[in-house]
């Protein structure tokens, strides 16, 4: 590898311990139940929606209601999820986030959110400028590639 590549190389990795720090501030909530990630994608589609049946959370995600209903009582049973009977239909049965299933849900949004807030406290404003058009750039070279 060229010197320049392994300066290259050096430096992404400086950036990734970097959101490894943020996340490891940002996300104790995923030791507690060891969530994976596709419950954590679970969690944040039912995160998005005021009213959420299982039916919906399952045409959503594309799974069966049998294995959407176990995967929401799990989440019942860590404190993540709750359900609440409809008051005009007593048969509907909505699934609302506990404050805690907020705070994983929002976990990871809040994880880029500290990246984003230290590398804007490290850089000028001109130098944090010069990464976004960068960044931008490697977007448009990836969306090309695709």
């Amino acid at each position: 590898m060229s010197c320049r590549k392994q300066e290259l190389f050096r430096a992404y990795l400086k950036l990734l311990e970097l959101e490894n720090q943020c996340a490891n501030a940002t996300l104790p909530e995923y030791k507690e139940g060891d969530l994976t990630p596709r419950q954590v994608y679970y969690l944040r589609i039912i995160d998005g929606y005021d009213a959420l049946t299982c039916s919906d959370l399952a045409q959503y995600t594309d799974n069966s209601k049998p294995t959407v209903t176990e995967m929401v009582n799990k989440f019942i049973s860590w404190d993540c999820v709750v359900k609440q009977r409809s008051d005009t239909d007593r048969r509907v049965c909505y699934i609302r986030l506990t404050p805690k299933g907020k705070r994983i849900a929002r976990a990871e949004e809040m994880q880029y959110l500290r990246l984003v807030e230290h590398i804007e406290n490290s850089l000028t404003e001109e130098e944090v400028k010069q990464l976004i058009g960068l960044l931008n750039k490697l977007s448009i070279y990836t969306e090309v590639e695709k």
